[in-house]
């Protein structure tokens, strides 16, 4: 499901509000980072996750990584900021702009 620039603003705009739930550290992006963040996904749908100063990788490339192997869309990359989405199939919370 690719994500159309209206929705991707609108998600944004819900994003700036969020705190970080799920943290990638010196370790950079491992099974329990990804497995962490999958649940947090299921249960809000959309999750700020906050890179640490230690994380190996580059931003965009483990903002990339962490979207393809939970499979949700890449939202934004602010900073050290990086905001996902995956729709809950069963319960969405969030009603998207058409």
């Amino acid at each position: 499901m690719a994500l159309t620039g209206k929705q991707r603003r609108h998600l944004r705009g819900l994003g700036h509000a969020l705190e970080a739930i799920v943290q990638v550290g010196k370790e950079g992006v491992t099974d329990g980072v990804t497995a962490q963040l999958g649940q947090a996904l299921d249960a809000h749908e959309l999750v700020k996750v906050k890179l640490g100063q230690a994380t190996p990788e580059d931003r965009h490339s483990t903002a990339d990584e962490l979207a393809a192997r939970t499979g949700s869309e890449l939202v934004q990359v602010l900073g050290r900021a990086i905001l996902l989405y995956r729709r809950n199939p069963e319960e969405p919370r969030i009603q998207l702009p058409g």
